[in-house]
């Protein structure tokens, strides 16, 4: 018989709220879900209003990327698309692109200052009607240790009406290439082979989380997940950070503003989280996306 599937939600008291960090027995909980479901939530961690200004920036960028058709960074259909965030220092928000809470947590289990090279999102379109596949991203050939971990930023509140992302609570362990029928490269590469999916089903069923505001999203690199079809009127916008372990050696760098307050910021958070970048002088255009399997989480030799 399948088990009851539920996901780990820990909400910081006041006192850890005001210290930026989780208790060690907070911690503990985060790493014990990691480990076992490959996935926990962390609540009441990012300003709300902080989020309501970057939603509305996000959602007129998303009808431009979708107006771009066939041209547009979609994730196996058009109803889903990549889209990264302005990176200006007005939109640049510590809490969300800089969260001590998710460094705490993803320190904790992949070691010493993780390298983030990846900040991007995925958005779903109103009225959608298409799931994606069920698939990794982790498209490639990996270890069989954490070695990344997905930090996604939900920016209104998620449920299955608005496409909330659908995951496979503990897919992450055993997981690899053989399960997958097409590998990096492919459009429609990580897809999950329809008898692996079927097996795991009656293991242990996928689920679509309720994720409120202000919630952040910890989730590992292998994990299997979908996105679904979104039935409101309401564009539903997530971002996306990888944090991989130090030792992990990815060679993708972050295109992020030479000068002001971004960089400051990223600097001052140098000791705990390192961001390899590619410092740029001018404006850089966060509509030039690409589609997120074009994206090579791989690490070099």
């Amino acid at each position: 018989m399948p088990v009851e599937v539920r996901v780990t939600k820990i909400t910081p008291s006041a006192a850890e709220i005001s210290a930026g960090k989780f208790t060690p027995q907070n911690v503990e909980k985060a790493l014990t879900a990691l480990h076992h479901d490959g996935l926990v939530v962390l609540e009441n961690v990012v300003d709300l209003e902080n989020l309501e200004k970057l939603n509305q920036v996000m959602i007129n960028d998303a009808v431009t990327l979708c107006s771009r058709g066939d041209d547009s960074p979609f994730n196996y259909h058009k109803g889903n698309i990549q889209q990264d965030p302005p990176l200006s220092d007005e939109l640049f928000y510590e809490d969300i692109y800089l969260n001590t809470f998710a460094i705490q947590v993803t320190t904790a289990i992949l070691g010493p200052r993780p390298k983030m090279t990846f900040i991007s999102g995925n958005t779903a379109m109103s009225r959608s009607d298409k799931s994606q596949p069920v698939h990794s991203d982790a498209d490639f050939a990996h270890p069989t240790i954490p070695f990344a971990f997905v930090v996604n930023v939900p920016l209104i509140d998620f449920s299955p009406i608005n496409g909330s992302t659908e995951v496979w609570l503990g897919t992450h362990v055993g997981a690899g290439p053989h399960q997958q029928s097409s590998l990096h490269g492919d459009r429609q590469s990580g897809a999950i082979i329809p008898e692996h999916l079927e097996a795991r089903r009656g293991i242990s069923p996928p689920l679509q989380p309720e994720i409120s505001r202000g919630s952040i999203v910890v989730r590992d690199l292998r994990l299997w997940h979908c996105g679904k079809p979104n039935a409101t009127d309401d564009i539903r916008v997530m971002l996306a950070m990888i944090h991989f372990a130090p030792w992990y050696r990815n060679p993708m760098k972050l295109k992020m503003p030479a000068v002001g307050e971004v960089k400051n910021r990223i600097i001052e958070r140098d000791e705990v989280l390192e961001v390899p970048a590619e410092w740029v002088k001018g404006e850089i255009d966060h509509l030039a996306v690409k589609f997120g399997n074009a994206y090579d989480f791989d690490q070099s030799p």
